[in-house]
C-alpha cells in the first residue's frame, strides 16, 4: 500500500535531483520542505502575527489561557478522531486510482467527511457541553471553538486525499490562502467590530480552517465528475484492514499519551473547570517536536527518494525475472534501505544537536526556561527517535506487513502512557524518559521486524493471495486426468 501512496512524493524529487545542479539541488529541499511542514509553518507564522497585531501579550491570564488551550485541544483531538479513518480510507483512494475506477472516489471522499465528522461530533460535543456548564464560558465562544474543531478535522482528512493526487503545491496554496484571510478577518473584528482579542483570534482561525476545507474537498470533486455510489466498498476495507485503522490511531495516541498522563498529575493545571494541561511539559514537548519535525524533510529527501527505485527494481524482477535477478534486485533493495535509514539517523543527529543548542540560548531569552527547559533535552531525545521509528513504519507499510506496523504501534503506544507513570515520580530532567524509552523499544522491534521480512520476502511476495477467485460450492473432484491406457 505504501508503494503507491507514498512514493510519488520520492518520484518526483528523483526527478528534480537528477538534475544535479545547485537550483534544482534548492529547489527540491524547498520542494520537500512545502510538502512535509509548509502548512504547518504557516499555520505558526499565522498565530504569531496574530499575537504581535493584536497584542496578545497585553490579554488577562484567563482570557489568554483558555484560548491556548482551545487551540490546543482542537489540534490535538482532530489528530486523534481522524487517526482511525484517514488510513484506511487513503488506502481505498489509492487502489480505486490504480484500477482506474475514478468513479468510486467521490464516494470515498463523502465517506470520509460523513465519518470524521459524526465521530468528531461524538466526541466533541459531550466535552463543549460541560465546557459551558461547568466552566461557564460563553456558549457563542464554545460553539466557535467546536466549530473550529470540526474544521480542522476536515482539514487533515482532505490533506490525506490531496497528497495522494500529489497536489502538493495546492495544499500549501490552500493553507496560504487560509491563513491570510485569518489574519485579515482577526484585525476586522478587533479594530472594526471590536471583539474581544482571543475570540477576534479564535473566530478568524475557524474561519480560516473551514476555508482551507472547503478547497481541499472542492479539488478533489473537482478532478472526480463520476460517482458510483458505492459506499459498501469503502466500508469493506474497514474490515479487511483493520490492523492498519489500530496500527495508525495507536501511533498518533502515542504521540501524546504521554502528555495526557502529566495532565494528571497533581500540579496540571485547570482552566475554568474545563480545560488540563500542563504547561511546562506541553510546551518542552512542543518545543522538541518542533527540534525534530525535520526528520520528515530529511526521509522524503533522502530515503524515499533513493529507496523507490530499488523497490522498483525488485518488482520489475518479480515480474518476469529469473530467480538470480530477483536476489540480486532484493539485496540491493534491503542494502539501500539500511544505509538510507543510517544516513537519516546521521544527518537529522546533527541537526538536532544543531538546533538544541540554538534552542538552549535563544529560548531563555524570550522567557522559556525553568522546568520546561530542564524536561526538554530528553523529550527532545524521544521525538528523535520517535520519528526515525516511524519512518521504519512506513517501510512496513511498502512490504504490505501490517502485523508488524502493528505491533509496533502497540509497543509504542502502551510503553509511552505506562512508562510515563513511573517517569513523572522522577527527578524533572527525567519526566521524558517515559516517552524517549517508548520510541526506543518500538524502533528497537522495527528494525529486527524489517530483518525478519528481508528473510521472509519471498513468502510475502510468492505464497501471499490466491491464483483463483475464492467461490462457495461442491468441492470438485480429486481426479483432473485419467490416461487412458492402449490396447496390448
Amino acid at each position: 500500500m505504501g508503494a503507491r501512496a507514498v512514493a510519488g512524493i520520492g518520484i518526483q524529487l528523483n526527478r528534480i535531483f537528477s538534475k544535479r545542479t545547485v537550483t534544482t539541488s534548492l529547489y527540491g529541499i524547498v520542494f520537500s520542505i512545502n510538502y512535509a511542514i509548509g502548512p504547518m509553518l504557516l499555520v505558526i507564522l499565522c498565530l504569531l502575527l496574530m499575537y504581535k497585531a493584536l497584542g496578545f501579550n497585553e490579554v488577562g491570564y484567563v482570557d489568554r489561557e483558555l484560548f491556548s488551550c482551545s487551540l490546543l485541544y482542537i489540534f490535538l483531538f482532530s489528530l486523534l478522531t481522524v487517526a482511525p479513518f484517514n488510513s484506511t480510507l487513503s488506502k481505498y483512494m489509492t487502489d480505486r486510482i490504480y484500477l482506474e475506477h475514478y468513479d468510486d472516489i467521490r464516494p470515498c471522499a463523502y465517506m470520509g467527511i460523513i465519518l470524521n465528522l459524526s465521530f468528531s461530533s461524538l466526541l466533541g460535543i459531550p466535552f463543549y457541553l460541560r465546557v459551558i456548564l461547568v466552566g461557564h464560558v460563553p456558549a457563542y465562544y464554545v460553539f466557535t471553538s467546536y466549530i473550529g474543531y470540526l474544521s480542522m478535522t476536515l482539514v487533515l482528512a482532505a490533506m490525506i486525499y490531496n497528497s495522494i493526487l500529489k497536489h502538493y503545491k495546492k495544499i500549501s496554496k490552500f493553507f496560504m490562502f487560509g491563513m491570510l484571510t485569518a489574519l485579515l478577518l482577526s484585525l476586522l473584528f478587533r479594530y472594526v467590530l471590536h471583539f474581544s482579542v482571543t475570540y477576534s483570534m479564535l473566530l478568524s482561525l475557524t474561519i480560516g480552517f473551514l476555508q482551507i476545507a472547503i478547497m481541499e474537498f472542492s479539488n478533489i470533486l473537482r478532478n472526480f465528475h463520476a460517482n458510483s455510489y458505492n459506499y459498501r466498498g469503502a466500508f469493506s476495507y474497514f474490515r479487511i484492514f483493520w490492523k492498519l485503522i489500530v496500527s495508525n490511531f495507536l501511533y498518533i495516541f502515542g504521540l501524546f499519551a504521554h502528555n495526557f498522563v502529566f495532565w494528571s498529575l497533581p500540579w496540571h493545571l485547570v482552566i475554568l473547570n474545563s480545560y488540563v494541561c500542563n504547561q511546562p511539559y506541553d510546551l518542552a514537548s512542543c518545543i522538541a517536536m518542533l527540534t525534530n519535525i525535520s526528520a520528515s524533510v530529511l526521509f522524503i529527501t533522502r530515503t524515499e527518494m533513493h529507496f523507490h527505485q530499488r523497490y522498483a527494481d525488485y518488482t520489475h524482477a518479480v515480474n518476469g525475472g529469473k530467480l538470480d535477478s530477483i536476489e540480486k534486485a532484493k539485496q540491493r533493495m534491503f542494502s539501500t534501505l539500511a544505509s538510507q535509514i543510517l544516513a537519516l539517523v546521521q544527518i537529522q543527529f546533527i541537526v538536532s544537536v544543531v538546533l538544541y543548542l540554538i534552542a538552549n540560548i535563544l529560548l531563555p531569552l524570550y522567557g522559556f526556561s525553568g522546568m520546561t527547559m530542564q524536561i526538554y533535552p530528553l523529550l527532545s531525545v524521544g521525538y528523535f527517535i520517535a520519528y526515525i521509528m516511524y519512518s521504519g513504519m512506513l517501510f512496513l507499510y511498502y512490504f504490505n506487513d501490517l502485523t508488524g506496523s502493528l505491533i509496533s504501534s502497540v509497543i509504542f503506544s502502551s510503553i509511552s502512557l505506562g512508562a510515563s507513570f513511573i517517569s513523572a515520580h522522577l527527578p524533572i530532567m527525567w519526566y521524558g524518559s517515559g516517552f524517549t524509552v517508548a520510541a526506543f523499544c518500538s524502533f528497537t522491534f522495527i528494525y529486527f521486524r524489517l530483518r525478519w521480512v528481508e528473510k521472509n520476502l519471498n513468502y510475502f511476495t510468492f505464497c501471499t493471495g490466491t491464483v483463483l477467485k475464492p467461490a462457495e460450492g461442491e468441492m470438485p473432484p480429486a481426479e483432473v486426468f485419467q490416461r487412458e491406457q492402449s490396447a496390448p
